[in-house]
């Protein structure tokens, strides 16, 4: 346990990579593994990840993100997309548990008339998009830093000059952008609020 709040502890935004260090896409994908472990309502792992690990491809994405240098520097970048339509996501997340009998498929039936039914509301897909590939987004950084990797997470990029160049389709929202590499720079050190100050006890 020590460990992992240790990880939670060390764990900064780099913005200065070793652009020299190339990361093994099998590194990537137990990285990815692990992030798609993160919690997800109902499940339905509404992420999905789009991975940029060679330079060609970043260069590409470079001006998406506003000409930022950690594009390029990194070792791969993963652009985090959340799911609109994750309720599409119900047979094949649900019905390995019904055959292992893990699950009746009456208890599937309730859980997918939950689904729908919450996906018929206007909002709630978006909100479900962010909210979940969020979780995935900060396990992703967390399992990086644990395997020796410094990550940053970027909010400044052109989500639709992204899906347009990319050609992501519109069941997907772009959420993020995530840049991982080794530092050339200890990451600036940032102060903290006192917690005291953002918690409110009910009553």
């Amino acid at each position: 346990m020590n460990n992992i709040l240790n990880v939670m502890e060390e764990r900064r935004s780099t913005k200065v990579y070793d652009p020299s260090v190339e990361i093994p896409r099998e590194e990537l994908v137990s990285i990815l593994d692990m992030a798609g472990k993160a919690p997800s309502a109902w499940n339905l792992q509404h992420w999905n990840f789009l991975v940029f690990d060679h330079k060609e491809v970043q260069e590409k994405l470079l001006p998406v993100a506003f000409n930022q240098q950690q594009i390029v520097d990194a070792s791969a970048v993963v652009a985090v997309l959340g799911d609109l339509e994750a309720n599409k996501n119900v047979d094949p997340v649900f019905d390995p548990s019904v055959e292992k009998g893990e699950m009746t498929a009456e208890i599937k039936e309730v859980l997918n008339k939950q689904i729908q039914g919450a996906y018929t509301r206007d909002q709630y897909p978006r909100d479900a998009a962010f909210s979940n590939a969020s979780l995935a987004a900060m396990q992703l950084m967390i399992t990086a830093k644990a395997k020796g990797w410094d990550t940053c997470p970027i909010g400044g990029f052109n989500p639709q000059l992204l899906k347009e160049t990319f050609n992501v389709s519109d069941r997907y929202l772009p959420i993020m952008l995530i840049t991982i590499g080794k530092p050339l720079q200890e990451a600036r050190k940032t102060d903290r609020l006192d917690i005291r100050n953002l918690i409110t006890w009910a009553e």
